[in-house]
């Protein structure tokens, strides 16, 4: 049964219009379950009705014309009770409602189940038989476990067909609706961008086209342009490789002949109106279907040859289109929204920064790599729209809201009034903000707050942002990633002595080597199946102290005559780890102190602080304490470990908040073990650079706060707006919220009450 039920979704896959795939899979199922009848009704929240959209065994002519509320017949009931419904004589059921159009008078059995995507209802499948039985428990297992595997397929289809349409030429563009996660705030206005496309079958979305005669010239010139090609591969490899090795072109030949894969191609062309890419890819991904299923090795293998084949084609279909001899990135030129499956640093450095209005994140929640990355930079983003792929957005008009995580595509003249009038009034309080940027970060009540920037993901820009201020937290990992390999310990010095020397008079904090998780070097991987629990931080490092002892090198060398390097450690469990770690610097100073004593500065031995990140430190305090000279808690970590949400995964996205009142008593407890063990602790998370965010830490007994330096100045407008004596009373009924909106809300409020509410927009 598996081996069928994959076999269906796979065929459903690869159908591109929705209502064909459902009436495939209806047929399919009807067939391998050997029943009387197979339906599929779809839910309208608009008209709380369930719609039927295809069927095989009851009447055709009822696709579309029988609608069913959502209180109404044995299909409605499925649908309220969210589980499958199974019963030998459905006419005797109490909830039995009769419907003419069906003609299902000779039909008793019936089985019926839910189509359930993140919580939502779907739609109703169905199955039916005249003989009256109820259906088996594998036959429910088998309904329920398609109906689950479907119920994604349906949701992007709907979304990718709704986006499709726009393409159509002729036709109206009409504003959609898309719902993301809140990545960087801020809004943004401007035209979809993908740079770097890669062009693949896999990747292309299929579109239609009234341009026949073009589109089958396309592909023609394409077929044209790859048989050159493979001729020339062919040509170079003579020699080089057996003779039946490069036999492998023939079957190249025989696919390019136009009375074998183009004579179907051009048929998907004439007849169905799908453009050159789009009819390549149907027509090559049903062949490549076919051999994979066959159970000779040797042909298996050959969807693989035609698959390549293909992408060459479709490689120079695009070429054609653009008119180059080779596809090349188109140039930016305007206010543009970059989209990606997932924003890279290289990826932000090479796109043009006067033109990059926001950014779009196909995977990715609110504290992965990309939003961190975003808001570094100050630029809008939303995340984990995985409903969509950046060509469906490409090109397009879009609306971007960073506070709340929706993104609208082709917006309608009157709200794109409203969104340019929205960024008009952030702009003006940008400018309020900003005239401000230089006044003492004191409360109204007169506490001194001392701000840091978080820094690493642009190190040139960051330093431009910085003014002076100190380092809270330097990521190092980063030039580790954009490298090819470990960078050496002279490579490190010139980087660190950098940013060391860049504010002389506060303290610089550089975190130790932090990969894994969600940051893999390209030269060293590791592959895990829950890397976030697994080699990561300290625990690398440490297994590798040829790696840590030049790293540490490093920092101190460029601390000579400096005096303001902190040492932080990542990711520790332990106060063993903490042993380990202090025994390895202590051997680095004791060796860079030998060969620079000839300098009359010397270097200090730097204070040693660890990150609090694992719930696990929470309840050893008082025992690091003893061991290291600060503590700095990594608010993004410990969120995900504390709620046991992974922070890239959008389909937990909504369960991942650092207002959650765990996380908010874990942080306070923090703070106040922290005080009792007299030892200095910074907060450097994500969650210090929000409005609401710094309110609470400031509650707790926090005193030091690092950020994005784009935040900085925003933290300082609403510290000097805060009263200490005030938010010692907003505490107690946050830590004593049941859940993270009312915390949100609770906070809101008190930042309205200082005008402040601007900062902290809920969206549209």
């Amino acid at each position: 049964m598996l081996t069928t039920l994959k076999r269906i979704v796979q065929e459903v896959n690869q159908i591109p219009v929705l209502d064909d795939a459902i009436g495939h899979l209806v047929k399919r199922v009807k067939e391998t379950m050997s029943v009387d009848a197979c339906s599929m009704y779809l839910a309208d929240y608009g008209t709380q009705q369930l719609t039927l959209v295809a069927t095989e065994g009851l009447a055709k002519s009822a696709i579309g014309v029988v609608k069913i509320g959502f209180n109404e017949g044995l299909i409605g009931l499925v649908g309220q009770r969210e589980e499958p419904l199974n019963i030998d004589d459905a006419h005797h059921h109490p909830r039995f409602k009769h419907y003419d159009e069906v003609h299902e008078e000779t039909f008793n059995a019936f089985l019926g189940t839910p189509i359930i995507h993140q919580r939502k209802v779907l739609g109703v499948i169905t199955l039916q038989q005249e003989e009256k039985r109820r259906f088996s428990q594998d036959e429910e297992a088998f309904l329920v476990t398609l109906a689950a595997q479907i119920a994604l397929e349906i949701t992007n289809a709907e979304i990718r067909g709704s986006l499709r349409a726009q393409n159509h030429q002729n036709k109206a563009i009409s504003q959609k609706n898309l719902r993301g996660v809140a990545g960087s705030p801020g809004l943004a206005m401007g035209i979809g961008h993908q740079p770097n496309i890669k062009i693949d079958l896999a990747s292309w979305q299929v579109r239609r086209t009234d341009q026949i005669s073009v589109a089958i010239e396309q592909y023609r010139q394409a077929v044209e342009r790859t048989r050159a090609e493979v001729d020339n591969l062919s040509t170079s490899l003579e020699g080089s490789i057996p003779e039946d090795v490069r036999s492998i072109f023939q079957l190249y030949h025989q696919l390019l002949d136009a009375n074998s894969l183009g004579r179907e191609v051009e048929a998907k062309i004439k007849q169905q109106e799908w453009d050159a890419g789009s009819a390549l890819k149907l027509v090559v991904e049903a062949y490549a279907a076919r051999f994979a299923n066959m159970e000779d090795p040797y042909m298996q293998e050959r969807a693989i040859d035609i698959i390549d084949l293909s992408n060459r084609i479709l490689r120079n279909i695009v070429s054609v289109k653009d008119g180059t001899n080779k596809h090349s990135a188109r140039t930016v030129t305007e206010a543009s929204i970059l989209l990606a499956e997932e924003v890279t640093a290289p990826m932000l450095a090479e796109f043009p920064r006067q033109y990059l209005a926001g950014i779009i994140s196909i995977r990715g929640s609110n504290n992965s790599h990309a939003a961190i990355l975003a808001r570094a930079m100050g630029v809008p983003a939303v995340m984990g729209l995985d409903k969509v792929s950046p060509e469906l957005l490409d090109g397009k008009s879009i609306l971007l809201d960073g506070y709340s995580g929706e993104v609208i595509i082709n917006p309608q003249r009157a709200i794109k009034a409203e969104f340019e009038q929205l960024i008009a009034e952030e702009s003006e309080l940008a400018e309020r903000i900003e005239s401000h940027a230089n006044k003492p970060c004191v409360t109204t009540d007169d506490q001194p707050i001392t701000l840091l920037v978080n820094a690493g993901l642009s190190a040139e820009l960051e330093l431009q942002q910085m003014q002076g201020a100190g380092i809270g937290l330097y990521r190092t990992e980063i030039p580790f990633m954009l490298r090819e390999r470990f960078p050496s310990e002279s490579e490190q010095y010139e980087l660190y002595l950098q940013i060391l020397q860049s504010a002389p008079q506060q303290e610089i904090t550089l975190r130790t080597l932090d990969v894994g998780g969600d940051k893999p070097l390209p030269y060293f991987p590791i592959n895990e199946e829950n890397p976030f629990l697994g080699w990561r931080g300290v625990r690398l490092t440490l297994d590798h102290p040829e790696i840590f002892l030049v790293q540490v090198r490093a920092m101190l060398r460029a601390s000579a005559g400096l005096h303001n390097l902190h040492i932080l450690l990542p990711m520790i469990t332990s106060v063993s780890e903490v042993d380990d770690a202090n025994r390895l610097i202590n051997q680095a100073y004791h060796e860079v102190s030998e060969e620079l004593k000839s300098l009359p500065q010397g270097i200090q031995r730097p204070r040693v602080g660890v990150m609090l990140e694992v719930p696990a430190v929470i309840y050893q305090i008082a025992h690091l304490a003893k061991k290291v000279d600060f503590f700095s808690v990594g608010t993004n970590d410990l969120t995900q470990y504390l709620l046991a949400v992974d922070r890239n995964n959008a389909r937990v996205a909504d369960l991942y908040s650092s207002y959650h009142p765990a996380v908010l008593n874990a942080l306070s407890s923090i703070a106040q073990q922290c005080h009792l063990a007299n030892t200095p602790v910074t907060v450097c998370g994500e969650l210090a650079g929000e409005p609401g965010g710094a309110i609470l830490l400031m509650a707790m007994g926090y005193r030091k706060l690092s950020m994005n330096a784009h935040n900085i100045r925003k933290i300082n407008w609403v510290i000097r707006h805060a009263n200490i004596a005030e938010l010692n009373f907003l505490l107690p009924d946050a830590l004593a919220c049941q859940h993270p909106s009312e915390v949100v809300c609770l906070v809101n409020d008190y930042l309205n009450s200082k005008d402040l509410g601007g900062l902290t927009r809920a969206g549209l």
